[in-house]
């Protein structure tokens, strides 16, 4: 027996539900702007659109930063899952793909990039030159749900 969801029971727009977990996990309004790759006042809206469709506030401001309120921190593990579900889409469908062309990203360490990544981009890109690579040269953790990276190699085990 297959249940359909009564998709009418959905009073929110899921945009702004990805405005709200990145600010709640950037903690500002501008870093999760930075992050999403939009305007401050764009982002504003979305999370206040958001507070407005689901009849609550999510965050209080103090000082220059904002702080999860109540209602925010019951809705925020609900959003990241919803968050985690959307990454978890967009990397079925990237891996459905047969043509070997278009972009990664690779994090590594400085001493990776130049040591080990050097010599296998250089044969890769005579092998399959429809393949760009970037690599993103980094000491931290690249968060490859957060799309910071498509492919990180680490020499520590991430927590």
């Amino acid at each position: 027996m297959h249940m359909c969801m009564d998709w009418r029971a959905v009073k929110f727009d899921w945009n702004k539900a990805r405005a709200f977990l990145v600010t709640a996990e950037e903690g500002s309004l501008s870093a999760a702007a930075r992050a999403l790759g939009m305007t401050q006042p764009t982002l504003g809206r979305q999370v206040d659109g958001l507070e407005q469709e689901l009849g609550v506030v999510l965050f209080e401001r103090v000082g220059r930063g904002l702080t999860l309120t109540p209602s925010g921190m019951e809705l925020l593990d609900h959003v990241r899952g919803m968050g985690e579900a959307a990454g978890r889409v967009s990397l079925t469908a990237l891996g459905q793909s047969q043509a070997l062309e278009g972009s990664i990203s690779i994090s590594a360490s400085e001493i990776y990039a130049t040591v080990l990544l050097s010599p296998i981009v250089a044969k890769l890109r005579v092998e399959e030159p429809g393949i760009h690579v970037e690599i993103v040269v980094s000491n931290h953790a690249s968060d490859l749900l957060r799309r910071e990276a498509d492919i990180a190699i680490r020499h520590f085990h991430p927590t």
